[in-house]
């Protein structure tokens, strides 16, 4: 496409007036076929030879142009790519490349006129899906209390730049850091990074929103359990009243067995019966004589002896 049909393109633009302009927005994915729409379609009595079609982008970058004497001519970067509707002069692309993203124009110009019929901006918004957010969680310190965790999201290969948000529990949180790198086919790799002091399980949630278009991952972070808990000293009141029940308790056990001790209640559960003594007078011999009355007696004589009972 040669300079001189891009000059004579611009000058289109200044030719006459009373055309009638129009904006519209278009999206579309990578890869996809897309049509970009033109101002004007052609009735069943038109000619397309009454008429030269241009479609340019950024008002300096010719993509495809019609004139009856030439036919229809296509910028070396949109040739196999690029086909015109010869009805409704729509612009259709495929396969959408990320470079596509931007503002064209069709112009519409009437032969016999020698005037621009009219006049159309489409802004093109291209779109290249993120992969699914990869988000990983790594401990960097843990206590029974709590667990500084450091969390990581990362997505490539989208177009355009996206907004990378996080959530914990629904709640939106600020990352610490975050880097967003284009690589050399325009598509824009995300990485974020949160420093987080986990006391519960939560829930975190990273999504990224680009054109319209949401993508999102989320993880469960549990909080380890791991730590053994001693169980807290009573309180001071508690181990006080308790020491005196147990002082009152021992002082009137003491008082019992004294008690007991006095008045020979108290034995000894362990120790060996102590056999009891019985002493009794044993009779060794009679005597019988008479008296000086003329009575007669019956005398005994004993001895006191002793021997072992058991109680």
């Amino acid at each position: 496409m040669g300079g001189c049909l891009r000059l004579g393109l611009l000058a289109l633009l200044h030719l006459g007036s009373g055309y009638a302009g129009y904006f519209e927005q278009i999206k579309g994915k990578m890869g996809e076929k897309v049509g970009l729409p033109c101002c004007h379609e052609l009735s069943s009595s038109e000619s397309l030879q009454s008429y030269r079609i241009y479609w340019q982008k950024s008002t300096t970058e010719v993509v495809l142009a019609y004139v009856p004497e030439q036919g229809i001519t296509t910028d070396e970067r949109y040739e196999n790519r690029t086909v015109l509707d010869t009805r409704n002069f729509t612009l259709w692309i495929s396969p959408v490349e990320i470079l596509d993203n931007g503002s064209y124009q069709c112009i519409v110009q009437v032969l016999s006129l020698a005037r621009v019929l009219c006049e159309k901006h489409v802004a093109f918004f291209v779109t290249a899906d993120f992969s699914t957010p990869n988000v990983t969680a790594e401990v960097v310190a843990s206590s029974c209390e709590s667990a500084e965790v450091m969390l990581t999201c990362s997505s490539h290969g989208g177009f355009p730049k996206p907004k990378v948000c996080g959530a914990l529990d629904s709640k939106p949180v600020v990352w610490n850091a975050s880097q967003v790198a284009k690589s050399s086919l325009s598509l824009y790799n995300v990485t974020a990074q949160l420093w987080l002091s986990l006391t519960q399980d939560a829930s975190f949630t990273c999504s990224l929103e680009y054109n319209g278009f949401v993508t999102s991952t989320s993880l469960l972070l549990k909080k380890a359990n791991d730590c053994v808990v001693l169980p807290k000293p009573p309180p001071y009141h508690v181990i006080a009243a308790s020491s005196i029940v147990i002082v009152v308790f021992l002082l009137a056990l003491a008082l019992a067995a004294r008690y007991l001790s006095r008045h020979g209640f108290l034995s000894c559960v362990f120790c060996t019966a102590v056999p009891a003594v019985r002493c009794t007078a044993m009779p060794l011999a009679l005597t019988l004589w008479r008296s000086e009355r003329g009575r007669w007696k019956v005398e005994s004589s004993a001895e006191e002896g002793c021997q072992e009972t058991p109680v």
